[in-house]
């Protein structure tokens, strides 16, 4: 404790290195083409594909907004159910974060802070949609921030006719 103590000499507690400013939707969509018909016909449980992605944009020294885009489509053979797109954003402030770090904070935590709320928009559109709720599972952040890494060393790699870089900071 002293330690602490004598580090933060105003007894003041440090102030944290990720803090989110505010957070919103920015774009929700939510389909469902083929209701009410198709409630009745459903009669096993559809085919669900939830894509993610993640978005970060500087807006300021230390300041940025990372976007969480969620797209999630049910279908019950070859016949859609619904389709939710959501892009759900946050205000973030970095602090004492070093120049290194900055890319798997804004790709990792600070997605990883979001995606509860992003994640109950979509399970309530679901339900008020007709549906049983879709709980998307929880999303290892981790591996999409290394897969969008591989990603950007591939077009990197391919010289300048390559495939575009993935956002990112």
């Amino acid at each position: 404790m002293s330690d602490v103590a004598s580090s933060n000499p105003g007894n003041t507690p440090p102030e944290p290195p990720i803090a989110i400013r505010s957070q919103y939707i920015k774009d929700f969509s939510f389909e469902n083409p083929n209701a009410p018909g198709i409630l009745a016909e459903i009669k096993g449980p559809p085919a669900i594909n939830v894509q993610v992605d993640v978005q970060t944009h500087p807006m300021g020294p230390n300041v940025f907004e990372v976007i969480l885009v969620i797209r999630a489509q049910a279908m019950n053979g070859d016949k859609t159910l619904f389709v939710v797109d959501l892009t759900y954003g946050g205000v973030f402030a970095l602090s004492n974060v070093p120049q290194n770090l900055i890319g798997p904070v804004l790709l990792i935590e600070a997605p990883r802070l979001l995606f509860p709320f992003a994640r109950a928009i979509v399970c309530d559109a679901t339900r008020d949609g007709g549906y049983p709720p879709l709980f998307i599972s929880p999303i290892d952040f981790a591996q999409l921030y290394q897969q969008k890494v591989a990603q950007l060393q591939a077009a990197q790699a391919q010289g300048p006719g390559g495939s575009p870089p993935p956002t990112g900071p």
